[in-house]
């Protein structure tokens, strides 16, 4: 067998194969291919062409034939991705070519892109003034320069590459005749260390290239982890009850650099090739770009999102369009690279300090920083959620100061182990809220207590509830607490709720914030002049909406219901429980128990129910709604006997297209005053579909299943009525 880090033997293979018999030669090289070719399409072009189950069978075929013929197996064998072995430590390689590192770009702004550009001309200007001098004077140079250094001076736009700058850890792969042999982390430049046997485990690293591949030839990359894995790592990590990771970057650098390749079973990783360190026996391309379309052709994954632009317009376009677009990539970037593309422009530059003049990472606002946190507050939402927000010492990160930052919940806060006094790791990306991700390692000086949270809300004093399994606590005193007004307000008047036209949200931030109200009652008392003193608000539209405060005092029990905001109680339980209850009174007072009789009603909902009704000063809303002359028909409820004779009762309907006469609210609402249901897809349970012009394709999946369709005036007459 070849060891990861010898050069395969051509003569000694042959003479191993001659023991084999020539048809299973055959077959384990013909399976190497395919095994790799499929590979290739799954891991790197994520165009698969057979399913897992095919790919699994000709792997076995595969591993079989070499553990009964061990001469077949070759260091380039599909097989030899190893997971599970444990080496005693990692082996020193030195780089045969550096592994440099390039100069940052500290500034964050376009301003960084025009400074990089300068800089590559005024170099080439002072290596031109320096061919004119005298050959006497110590300045002179001695070669002129080339020409593609003179067009840059006779004023030609630069080509410059521009790239993403992976948030990982670097590697250098080195294959000899196509073959994998050895894979090594950077380390100081000069001197990495052996990782082969993990770099093996990664599906989208090719341990044989494709086409003609040169004698010697090592691919330069990033080792990384997507966004998406690494959560599902840590989602797995909290099942198991085990130790959680703070960033997708460092978890890669840390599985890379295991001894136990085993380590890496769990953690998936990926890659993306950006250069080259030593070659023989291989004519470079004369650009930059054309190198990387090279390497992608040789079957390494390079990223698409890469771009040959001109001058320093192209470098700063790219970099804004990478930063709008940085939050919705499937992994963590830091910045972006750009190199200048013509590799002879990128001679004439050349070295100083060991970092290329023709290369500048032109870097991003940070998007995590580690600060002190000071303290924890609760804040409560707009819906009555209650957050813990810590306090941190103010500290620049993704693109701002930040001195406050979501803990979610305290099952999290627990989780991540944080508490207050501690280095915590804060991220902000893009417009997205600053979170506390995690705690940095280190002792604490002294013992600190768990934060608990409070049972009272910290605003209005009502009752802190948890429902049952969920993870949020919740403030249970929606229509009395101020910090959830608005949102109680905007609610109460919406559509389906109370209908109150032209209650939009800026005029009720004006009541609210102006203390003209504090109470949904207090709504009612608004006249014309009070509400045309507000800005943007003539005296029409003041009239207008306290006409549709007027008309809105006539309302149904289940408008009713819905408008007063229940958790768990939207519009259709709202109109379940108005059918069973038929009273408020009989609804305020029922017993958890008598809830659940009530259709699609189960125990989470009933006790929210319960415990919105348990809260005095809801009920007191209540009642000054009503005495503000709200009023609704009330009956006798919908005992279960009654509701099996209504006419559509059990049955499920749904709506497509344009009805005649019914809008599709009315039409809904008919429909479930008759005991009937309406859903918004059609299945086996349809009991028919209602269909009026331009249905769509509810109406064809109703052919389909064979379920009838009825148009406006079957329906009416299911309902006994008529159209008018």
């Amino acid at each position: 067998m070849t060891a990861a880090g010898d050069s395969p033997d051509p003569q000694a293979a042959a003479s191993r194969a001659q023991e084999v018999p020539a048809a299973d030669v055959a077959r384990a090289a013909a399976l190497r291919d395919q095994l790799h070719h499929h590979a290739h399409r799954y891991y790197v072009l994520d165009a698969p062409e057979i399913p897992d189950a095919a790919y699994d069978q000709l792997f076995q075929e595969l591993q079989a034939l070499e553990a009964q013929y061990p001469a077949l197996l070759t260091a380039d064998s599909p097989t030899q991705r190893v997971i599970g072995q444990v080496l005693p430590g990692l082996t020193p390689v030195r780089h045969t070519v550096p592994m440099l590192s390039i100069r940052t770009e500290t500034d964050t702004t376009a301003e960084g892109a025009l400074r990089f550009d300068q800089q590559v001309r005024s170099f080439l200007a002072s290596e031109q003034r320096r061919t004119l001098l005298p050959a006497s004077d110590p300045r002179h140079r001695a070669e002129p320069l080339g020409a593609d250094a003179l067009q840059v001076l006779e004023g030609h736009p630069i080509d410059f590459v521009a790239e993403l700058k992976f948030d990982g850890l670097a590697i250098n792969l080195r294959y000899e005749v196509g073959v994998l042999v050895q894979a090594a982390t950077r380390g100081d430049g000069e001197t990495g260390e052996d990782v082969t046997h993990n770099i093996r485990t990664i599906g989208q690293i090719p341990l044989r290239l494709q086409g003609d591949a040169p004698p010697l030839i090592e691919i330069r990359g990033e080792v990384y982890m997507r966004r998406d894995d690494f959560e599902r790592l840590n989602e797995r990590q909290r099942e198991k009850g085990g130790k959680t990771f703070i960033n997708p970057r460092n978890t890669a650098a840390g599985a890379v650099r295991q001894l136990d390749s085993g380590a890496l079973a769990d953690k998936k990783l990926s890659f993306y090739a950006y250069g080259l360190g030593d070659v023989q026996g291989w004519d470079l391309p004369p650009t930059h770009s054309a190198t990387l379309d090279a390497i992608e052709a040789f079957g390494l994954p390079v990223n698409a999102e890469r771009a040959r632009v001109q001058g320093a317009e192209g470098l700063v376009a790219f970099h804004q369009r990478i930063a709008a677009m940085r939050d919705a990539l499937p992994f963590d970037i830091d910045g972006v690279v750009y190199k200048v593309d013509s590799r002879a422009l990128q001679r004439e530059l050349g070295f100083v300090t060991r970092e290329p003049r023709w290369a500048v990472a032109h870097k991003y606002p940070a998007q995590e920083q580690a600060t002190r946190l000071n303290g924890i507050e609760i804040q409560v939402g707009r819906t009555g959620k209650l957050t813990p927000v810590a306090k941190l010492e103010p500290v620049f990160v993704g693109g701002t100061t930040v001195s406050n930052a979501t803990l979610h919940n305290v099952f999290e806060l627990r989780r991540k182990g944080v508490r207050i006094g501690d280095t915590v790791i804060v991220r902000r990306a893009g417009d997205v809220i600053p979170e506390v991700v995690g705690r940095m390692p280190g002792a604490r000086t002294q013992y600190v207590p768990n934060f608990r949270m409070p049972r009272e809300c910290p605003v209005c004093g009502s009752t802190v509830v948890r429902e049952r399994g969920g993870m949020d606590h919740r403030c249970s005193g929606g229509l009395f607490c101020p910090a959830q007004r608005k949102q109680a307000m905007l609610h109460f008047a919406g559509r389906r709720a109370m209908d109150i036209e032209g209650l939009g949200d800026k005029i009720v931030d004006q009541l609210v914030d102006a203390g003209l109200i504090r109470t949904l009652p207090e709504l009612y008392t608004l006249g014309v002049a009070k509400l045309a003193a507000l800005d943007r608000m003539a005296e029409k539209s003041a009239s207008n909406l306290v006409a549709a405060l007027d008309k809105s005092r006539q309302t149904t029990l289940a408008r009713f219901l819905y408008a007063l905001g229940i958790r768990q109680v939207g519009e259709t339980t709202a109109k379940d429980l108005a059918r069973h209850f038929g009273a408020m009174d009989r609804l305020m007072d029922a017993s958890t128990e008598q809830l659940l009789q009530v259709r699609d009603v189960g125990p989470i909902v009933a006790q929210s129910i319960r415990t919105f009704f348990d809260q005095p000063h809801n009920r007191e809303v209540v009642e000054q709604l009503r005495a503000a002359g709200i009023t609704w028909t009330e009956g006798e409820g919908a005992a279960a006997a009654q509701a099996e004779a209504l006419p559509l009762s059990g049955k499920t309907f749904v709506l497509t297209g344009t009805l005649p006469t019914l809008s599709r609210e009315e039409a809904k609402e008919r429909i479930e005053a008759a005991g009937g249901k309406v859903a918004g897809s059609v299945s086996k349970k349809t009991h028919a579909v209602v269909a009026g012009e331009e249905a769509g394709s509810k109406l064809d999946k109703a052919h389909e299943l064979g379920i009838p369709v009825l148009d406006e005036a079957a329906l009416l007459a299911l309902l006994g009525t008529t159209p008018g």
